[in-house]
């Protein structure tokens, strides 16, 4: 029996509102802000006002994605949608802490996810009820990506319908594993790096991730505690079966890890910090220790010949032979290596 994938007409194919059809996933995350995924397998780019309400006039479940939004998007998801007006205000303001909002029919969702921009970051939100999710966005989320992926090629996972929340939560979730990794593998090549070569470019990169980190603990720790009311049935999401909430237990373990390896690495990079400047101490230590080394040697040298130097009567009739300039000279070597040998015997060398 053939897959979905090997008939070239199959619902595995993707197809914009101007009927033509998508060559490769890639096409659907970055050629329009407006994309369409249904129970079918249809993916559409620009979708049509008619196209969103027939589906839901068909009861049929579909997810709406919405990226970079304009307040005229806005505007029309609470034409179509019906949303409650204080979901709408919330969804048009982003950089707000995740939260779940229950509505009559359906619930607003702030979730995070990791990307790839500055501040490593992408703040979704949702709207999820029975028949339908959407989600509203600013930044590129390469989690949607993979997961649009996933459905055009297996359109019969939108068979559960409530699953598709916790596939999106989860991805946007485990989106954050793959970055903090790479930290941790950054953090130990840093500190092998000091222990070589310190240098105050690898101190402005420990902070800017320290940075980075009290940024990503700070959408971390809430949306742990927003999962771990909805683990709780503190809160419910319209449309969630008891069978996908139990779903997203799984989901609230990963932030605990992740809460846990944030503050991990903070400890780690707040170590590194210590080991720079006590690396840099040390340089510096052992440099006064030359000069102060060099500085002794020199300090005796100086006074023999400015004392024998001195242009005194005495001096000047009888320091005046070959013999008395051998005698300065071996003076000042002499001096020279006592001076080392007592800086040796006292392992000041």
């Amino acid at each position: 029996m053939d897959s979905p994938l090997d008939d070239p007409n199959g619902p595995g194919r993707a197809t914009s509102t101007g009927s033509a059809e998508l060559e490769s996933p890639a096409d659907v995350a970055g050629g329009s802000n407006l994309t369409l995924v249904d129970a079918a397998g249809e993916v559409l780019t620009s979708p049509a006002r008619g196209d969103i309400e027939q589906r839901l006039r068909d009861r049929t479940y579909f997810w709406l994605d919405l990226h970079q939004p304009e307040a005229s998007d806005i505007e029309m998801l609470g034409e179509i949608f019906g949303f409650h007006p204080l979901a709408l205000e919330d969804s048009a303001a982003f950089d707000q802490r995740p939260k779940i909002d229950p509505y009559d029919d359906f619930a607003f969702i702030v979730v995070y996810g990791a990307s790839g921009d500055a501040d490593g970051l992408v703040e979704v939100h949702c709207f999820s009820a029975e028949h339908y999710l959407v989600t509203v966005r600013h930044d590129d989320c390469p989690a949607f990506v993979e997961l649009q992926r996933r459905y055009m090629k297996r359109p019969d996972t939108l068979s559960d319908e409530s699953m598709l929340v916790y596939h999106v939560v989860d991805g946007l979730v485990d989106s954050f594993f793959p970055s903090l990794s790479d930290m941790d593998e950054r953090i130990d090549t840093l500190q092998a790096e000091i222990f070589s070569n310190p240098r105050e470019e690898q101190l402005q990169e420990i902070f800017s991730m320290k940075q980075r980190l009290v940024g990503v603990r700070r959408v971390i720790a809430p949306q742990r505690d927003m999962f771990a009311q909805l683990v709780g049935n503190v809160v419910q999401i319209p449309g969630i079966s008891d069978e996908t909430t139990r779903y997203f237990r799984d989901v609230y373990d990963h932030l605990i890890r992740l809460s846990e390896m944030i503050d991990s690495y903070r400890d780690l990079l707040t170590g590194v910090i210590d080991v720079y400047l006590s690396t840099v101490a040390n340089r510096r230590d052992q440099i006064m220790k030359q000069l102060t080394v060099l500085a002794s040697v020199i300090l005796p040298i100086t006074f023999i010949t400015g004392f024998f130097g001195q242009n005194f009567g005495f001096m000047v009739r009888h320091v005046g032979s070959p013999t008395a300039f051998v005698l300065g000279t071996v003076l000042q070597v002499l001096t020279v290596i006592g001076i080392l040998s007592f800086f040796k015997r006292r392992r000041w060398l």
